[in-house]
C-alpha cells in the first residue's frame, strides 16, 4: 500500500493553510475560492497590510502578520513553489514556473483541456443479489472494485455496493487514491477508505494511467456510499491493454455467482461474530460494520478486502 500522504484527498486543506499563512483551515468548497467568505476576508486583510507597508507603516496585532498565500510561497526556492493544481490535489508535485499567474500558464490551459473531465453519469440497471446491488454491463474484480467502459481505452472505477454495506461509513473519515498521471496496476492496491477505526484497501481492476479523480468526493465523500456505481465513481483510467485487463475480470453471471457467494460468506461471519439475527438475509443494510463488535472489525476487513491498515 502506498503512503497515505500521497493517496489521501479528503478533507482538503485550504490554500492559505498549505502555504503556511494560517495553522489550520479546511476547504469546504472544493477550492471555489471566489465563493469563499474566508478567502475574501483574508484577501481584504492582506491588502490592508500591504498598503500599510507601502506607506511605511508596520501593521500591528495578530492581523498584521498575514500576507497573501502566493507571497508566502514566493519565499520558497523556485523549484519548490508548487503548482496550484498540485495544491488542489489534482496532480502529483509540479513546480510553478509562472509566478502563480495561471492565466498566462500553458500547463493550466493544457490541464483544463485534457484532464478536467465532466463525466456524464448515465442511468444504470441493477440486479439485486441477496440484498446487494450489482449493475448490468459492469466488470467486477474479486477485490470488490468495478469497471465501467467509457470508450477509447478509458474506464471508470469505483468500489462496489457490497463493500459499502459492510463498511457503512455514510461519510468516511478519509478516502484515498492515486493522483492524475499516476500509474496503477491490476490487482495492486489503489484505493483506501478509513472509518470506524479501520482502514480498508482495494485493488485497481485494470492496469493504466489515472486521467481523472472524482473531485465531488472531496466535499461529499458520502456519494461513494450512496451511489457507488454512478455519482460515487472514484477514478478514470486510460488502460492501454484494456481487452487483456477485462479478460481477468468477472462479468454478468460470473459476477452474480461471486457476489452471492460473498453474501453467504458475510452472513456466516456475522453469525459467528455478532450472533444469529445480526443481519436480515436478502435485505439491504446500510451499516453492517456497526453490528460487528469493535474488536472484530479489523478481522472483518481482512476477511473480505485486499488489505487493511491499522
Amino acid at each position: 500500500m502506498k503512503p497515505l500522504k500521497e493517496l489521501e484527498f479528503g478533507p482538503p486543506a485550504c490554500l492559505w493553510m498549505q502555504a503556511g499563512v494560517v495553522k489550520k483551515k479546511i476547504c469546504p468548497r472544493g477550492y471555489d475560492c471566489a465563493a469563499c467568505r474566508f478567502d475574501r476576508a483574508m484577501n481584504r486583510v492582506c491588502l490592508e497590510n500591504r498598503r500599510a507597508r507601502e506607506e511605511g507603516r508596520e501593521p500591528c496585532g495578530r492581523r498584521g502578520r498575514f500576507i497573501f498565500w502566493k507571497d508566502r510561497l514566493r519565499r520558497l526556492p523556485l523549484a519548490k513553489q508548487p503548482c496550484v493544481h498540485h495544491m488542489r490535489g489534482h496532480i502529483s508535485f509540479r513546480a510553478c514556473h509562472r509566478d502563480f499567474r495561471c492565466i498566462n500558464c500553458d500547463f493550466d490551459q493544457y490541464y483544463n483541456d485534457q484532464y478536467r473531465v465532466h463525466t456524464m453519469v448515465t442511468p444504470v440497471e441493477f440486479a439485486n443479489v441477496r440484498g446487494v446491488l450489482l449493475p448490468a454491463g459492469y466488470y467486477l474484480h474479486r477485490g470488490h472494485t468495478w469497471v465501467s467502459i467509457e470508450g477509447e481505452g478509458e474506464v471508470r472505477i469505483g468500489i462496489d455496493d457490497f463493500s459499502w454495506q459492510i463498511l457503512g461509513f455514510p461519510d468516511p473519515d478519509a478516502m484515498g487514491s492515486p493522483l492524475v498521471g499516476k500509474a496503477v496496476r491490476q490487482g495492486q492496491a489503489a484505493l483506501i477508505v478509513r472509518g470506524k477505526g479501520v482502514w480498508a484497501g482495494f485493488p485497481s481492476p485494470v492496469t493504466g494511467v489515472v486521467t481523472a479523480v472524482n473531485a465531488e468526493l472531496m466535499n461529499r465523500p458520502g456519494l461513494a456510499h450512496d451511489h457507488p456505481y454512478t455519482h460515487g465513481w472514484i477514478l478514470r483510467v486510460f488502460a492501454k491493454e484494456l481487452r487483456t485487463a477485462l479478460s481477468n475480470l468477472m462479468f454478468m453471471e460470473e459476477a452474480r455467482a461471486f457476489m452471492a457467494g460473498e453474501v453467504d460468506r458475510l452472513h456466516a461471519f456475522l453469525e459467528q461474530a455478532a450472533g444469529p439475527g445480526a443481519v436480515v438475509r436478502a435485505t439491504r443494510v446500510s451499516d453492517i460494520m456497526g453490528r460487528v463488535p469493535e474488536g472484530d472489525r479489523e478481522r472483518a476487513v481482512r476477511s473480505f478486502f485486499s488489505g487493511s491498515i491499522s
